[in-house]
């Protein structure tokens, strides 16, 4: 092989070998967790275009996230000199075309993988070349996403918490192909956010849902056992274990779809009985009681108070 051949690379992999500053954020889903997202970049100075095909959705997103910051003024933790300042950092749009201009995108679509490759394919060619690309994941391959990009080596996992102006982890997770100048990048953006970080290798759900799905899961089965009703498993668990919230009413705030995908990725992808999603759970998803989203999961919401629906 010719010296040329040697070193012939395309603009994106001899970009790829330095470490970028990350000033322009794109995010790629205008629901719960792309607003959080949206919300804590904005704070903290970064310029942020929210994409979404949905129009109302994107609406429903800079609403949702002026009051959030709204309460955090009302609480003392921001001042209202930075809100207005952060608000106006937030634009919105529904073509990937707004995203062209942005250091790094991060993608906080449905939990669905397919989906997300399918955005993946289509924001890659209107990316610059240096772009970063993340993934909000909570179960699904880095590797495997990544490998429908034309940069893998600019591609990682960004997995936040929900809520995220609350949450202070994010977890960073390399795909195979990660270069150490992506990761480095990655990290200050987060820790730019006040966010700590944990790093995690790229096996199902990572660390923080590969412990505590699997723990909801199984207090889903207690209750579809007979073991205890709704109200009973999740007092024991604050009272007993001392958690702030019970793993019903957790499930219900996370949502029961997303709950679902989490332990069939898990169970796919690590071949081991103990991950089988409990058939309560899938039914409650076949049903379309998703939990607080929908208004309805293992609690009733549609009054003042949450009641058991079992």
């Amino acid at each position: 092989m010719t010296s040329s051949g040697w070193t012939h690379m395309t603009d994106a992999a001899r970009a790829s070998k330095t470490p970028i500053t990350i000033a322009k954020v794109g995010i790629i889903g205008a629901g719960q967790m792309g607003s959080g997202i949206a919300h804590v970049c904005a704070l903290a100075g970064f310029d942020v275009v929210i994409f979404d095909i949905n129009e109302d959705q994107l609406k429903k997103s800079v609403s949702n996230i002026d009051k959030n910051i709204a309460r955090q003024v009302n609480k003392g933790f921001v001042c209202d000199t930075d809100k207005q300042a952060a608000m106006t950092r937030i634009k919105t749009g529904s073509s990937m075309t707004i995203l062209g201009d942005r250091d790094m995108v991060v993608e906080a679509a449905t939990e669905n993988e397919e989906v997300k490759k399918k955005i993946f394919k289509e924001l890659c060619p209107h990316l610059k070349a240096d772009a970063l690309l993340c993934s909000n994941t909570s179960s699904i391959s880095i590797t495997r996403l990544a490998a429908v990009t034309d940069r893998p080596e600019r591609f990682m996992g960004l997995h936040f918490m929900n809520p995220v102006p609350v949450m202070k982890l994010v977890e960073l997770i390399r795909g195979i192909a990660t270069e150490e100048a992506t990761f480095s990048s990655v990290r200050t953006f987060a820790e730019k956010l006040g966010k700590n970080t944990v790093s995690s290798e790229d096996f199902p759900a990572f660390i923080v849902n590969r412990i505590l799905i699997p723990m909801v899961n199984e207090a889903i089965y207690t209750l579809y056992e007979g073991v205890g009703n709704v109200r009973a498993i999740d007092v024991a668990m604050k009272l007993g274990a001392n958690h702030p919230m019970g793993p019903l009413e957790l499930a219900d705030f996370i949502g029961l779809d997303t709950c679902l995908a989490i332990m069939t990725t898990l169970h796919d992808g690590l071949a081991d009985t103990k991950y089988r999603p409990c058939p309560l759970l899938a039914k409650y998803v076949e049903a379309g009681w998703l939990g607080r989203k929908t208004g309805k999961g293992f609690y009733d919401y549609s009054g003042a108070e949450p009641v058991p629906t079992r």
